[in-house]
């Protein structure tokens, strides 16, 4: 869907606060890495976070969250975009494609046009539409070697977001992630530390007003060399290895979950 200058002005210049805000995608959306035994599956995450701060806002604010982990991207598109649109959302963020970055084979060009398509039927319900570029794996262990891939797949989703008037969070460009306290012990998902950021970043980028501020991050030693590589080693076995698994055996971390939020309902204000 294209729209004219006078378009994108009139769209913009509606007023927050929201009132439906409906998140889409996978593991990076439910949460995985924040944990809340209280909550489904679980985990928290950024999406709560913001969606407590926008509740605050109005007094009929309600929150769905369709995100489910391991899900690829055409999965996402297939299960959650429809149900989506059905909730009416006046805001929809999604994030999705990292899983298949990943996997040892992908077309990035058919990948985006894919996701292009799914990103013109929300923009066109005419909700505010948030859309994620993927993290800079540089320094990270087994991904920084996928750099140019991320970087490629970035360039493609900007460009159909823009195309789109969507609201860009760039994930690419948030330095702090350079941290290793902002992910989990696992490296592959934002530590709670992360979500909070994360949440700070997608309240900023929708020009909200908020009091939200970073997490404490504990101070650690550096390790040693041998520290680093015992460290290595027991993440390789303990999270990078099933990790290859799942994708050579085609299952998922995701299997048999369902969505933490499938409705839109009420949240609790910030803590």
């Amino acid at each position: 869907m294209h729209r004219s200058r006078e378009t994108y002005a009139r769209f913009y210049a509606r007023d927050v606060p929201f009132h439906r805000f409906v998140a889409l995608g996978d593991s990076f959306t439910e949460g995985v890495g924040d944990p809340d035994p209280s909550l489904p599956n679980g985990v928290r995450g950024w999406a709560d976070r913001v969606a407590s701060v926008l509740a605050t806002q109005t007094d009929d604010f309600t929150y769905a969250n369709l995100a489910i982990r391991g899900r690829t991207l055409r999965p996402i598109i297939a299960e959650q975009v429809e149900p989506a649109l059905a909730l009416t959302p006046d805001l929809v963020t999604i994030y999705a494609g990292a899983n298949d970055i990943l996997r040892p084979k992908i077309d990035l060009d058919a990948l985006v046009a894919t996701y292009d398509d799914a990103l013109g039927r929300l923009a066109a319900s005419g909700a505010r539409l948030v859309v994620f570029m993927a993290f800079d794996p540089v320094g990270f262990p087994v991904f920084g070697a996928m750099r140019g891939r991320f970087a490629v797949y970035n360039e493609l989703v900007r460009e159909s977001a823009e195309r789109h008037g969507a609201t860009i969070v760039d994930f690419w460009r948030l330095r702090d992630y350079r941290d290793a306290r902002l992910w989990d012990v696992d490296r592959l998902h934002m530590s709670s530390a992360g979500h909070q950021r994360m949440a700070i970043a997608v309240l900023d980028a929708l020009g909200v007003a908020h009091s939200l501020e970073p997490l404490a991050l504990i101070d650690v030693p550096d390790p040693t060399s041998r520290e680093r590589r015992a460290a290595n080693v027991a993440w390789i076995r303990a999270h990078a290895a099933p990790w290859v698994k799942r994708r050579l055996t085609g299952t998922s971390s995701g299997d048999g979950l369902a969505p933490r939020r499938p409705g839109l309902g009420p949240v609790e204000p910030p803590t």
